[in-house]
């Protein structure tokens, strides 16, 4: 098989596949405004990675082997698209799954390194699926009134796995190939049948793909960040789903049932503080720009808000750093980012994120909400009014500060704003679960015995 061209892509989307838009089936993605955009930055991925001959393979499939190299793969990534970008982590996260469960299971690690092998030969792009419905909070899978709020096996087959259930949060799985199902959480004994991992085709019978978009549907001028970058965010429904032996990748081993999330979660919160630190810097830059066009940049209280912005950016890409130059090799010589170095780093980064926005909109102010938008700018009548009224001083023209401002409410204070305030949290497990693996492989020995020393106890 050879690398696909974006066009390529774009044939290779209409294959049966069932996507629910604005209560609507969609029959062609390519022609529906709520996919535009997506179809657009992941053909031009594939356009811009594309290279001849039947053994090539676009860099988002390389499998880092030193630290050095998980550097380099971090830094390019920040330059593909999200469905590039969740193709790269996820695949990785399955491997480092298979690292794991090597020892208990060969044959699942080989099933996981053949998957990993098939998504690089023919150039395909795929989603995790691993949130479930999950029903009633308060009670476990096996324990809830309809069995299928967690996803589960609901037949076994000489040939296969029949499983039922739904994934909520998938972003860009309408416009992906293939869905990487696993468990959500732990299972216990007497969970077996929740415990499943397996990749299922997008277009496979018993799919469908129910979406949602933050992207704007009009006065895209008003909206700069997002009229340009956005991704549908898929509810999967899994009715009934046949998946041969050869893509199930877990069974019901409630041993290795967290595995798959934990992986996964490692190399989400690492990609997530990627973002964080690059998103970090483009605050403090939002920020003083918008200073220094209101004329506040040498306020006091301004001038700290910024550089707490500016502690807060370079403790992430530090903290960011500390992961990767502690990275640690599995027995088969592939990389993985420390788990505490990254989880305390997305940990930081996305519980502080919102303070960092909150001082952005009150440097800012209220015209980051009110502005008016480029049209009445380009009025014929009205234009020069606000023109005049927006301009602040020589070199600060009312257009400049209405773009700025619809830049700064697009990016933290409107639809994507508020997408972005929630994924920074949720992105990786939450803030909760990254508390617990940062907790788990701090060495807290060491900890201790540095207090015991303190204390004159050494010898305790």
């Amino acid at each position: 098989m050879a690398m696909m061209t974006g066009e390529e892509y774009l044939a290779s989307l209409d294959d049966g596949r069932r996507v629910v838009a604005e209560g609507e089936d969609v029959k062609d993605l390519a022609s529906h405004p709520q996919f535009a955009t997506a179809l657009k930055l992941v053909g031009e991925g594939y356009d811009r990675h594309h290279r001849p001959g039947p053994d090539a393979s676009g860099p988002y499939f390389k499998i880092p082997r030193s630290p050095a190299e998980l550097k380099d793969i971090l830094e390019l990534l920040l330059g593909w698209d999200m469905v590039t970008v969740t193709t790269s982590q996820g695949l990785l996260a399955l491997l480092t799954a298979a690292a794991r469960i090597r020892p208990a299971s060969a044959e699942y690690a080989r099933r996981i390194e053949d998957y990993f092998a098939h998504c690089r030969d023919n150039d395909l792009r795929c989603v995790q699926a691993i949130t479930d419905a999950k029903g009633d909070r308060r009670v476990p899978p096996s324990g809830q009134d309809d069995p299928d709020v967690y996803t589960r096996i609901v037949e076994r087959r000489p040939d296969g796995i029949v499983v039922r259930g739904a994934k909520l949060h998938i972003s860009s799985a309408a416009v992906s190939h293939e869905l990487v199902v696993m468990p959500t959480k732990n299972m216990k004994p007497g969970e077996e049948d929740w415990a499943v991992a397996c990749a299922i085709p997008v277009n496979a019978p018993g799919v469908t793909i129910v979406n949602t978009s933050y992207a704007p549907r009009e006065r895209e001028a008003d909206f700069p960040v997002s009229s340009r970058h956005n991704m549908p965010e898929g509810f999967v429904i899994l009715d009934d789903v046949f998946v041969p032996h050869e893509r199930v990748f877990l069974a019901g081993e409630i041993e290795h049932s967290a595995t798959f999330a934990h992986s996964l979660g490692l190399w989400e919160r690492l990609g997530g503080t990627a973002h964080l630190a690059e998103y970090g810097d483009t605050l403090v830059g939002l920020a003083q720009l918008i200073a220094e066009a209101n004329g506040t940049e040498r306020v006091s209280h301004i001038r700290e808000k910024i550089a707490e912005m500016v502690i807060y950016a370079t403790l992430v890409r530090g903290a960011l750093e500390a992961a990767i130059a502690n990275a640690e090799a599995s027995p088969e010589g592939w990389y993985f980012p420390s788990e505490l170095y990254t989880n305390a780093a997305k940990h930081y980064g996305a519980a502080e994120f919102s303070t960092m926005v909150r001082h952005l909109h009150d440097i800012g102010g209220g015209a980051i909400v009110t502005a008016p938008s480029i049209s009445d700018l380009e009025h014929a009548e009205v234009g020069p009014f606000i023109r005049k009224y927006m301009r602040t001083k020589d070199g600060v023209d009312g257009e400049y500060r209405t773009r700025l401002f619809h830049a700064i409410r697009d990016f933290t204070a409107d639809a994507y704003g508020g997408w972005q305030l929630v994924t920074m949290l949720q992105s990786g497990g939450g803030l909760y679960a990254q508390r617990l693996v940062a907790r788990k492989h701090y060495p807290m020995d060491d900890a201790k015995a540095l207090a015991r020393k303190l204390a004159g106890l050494a010898g305790d």
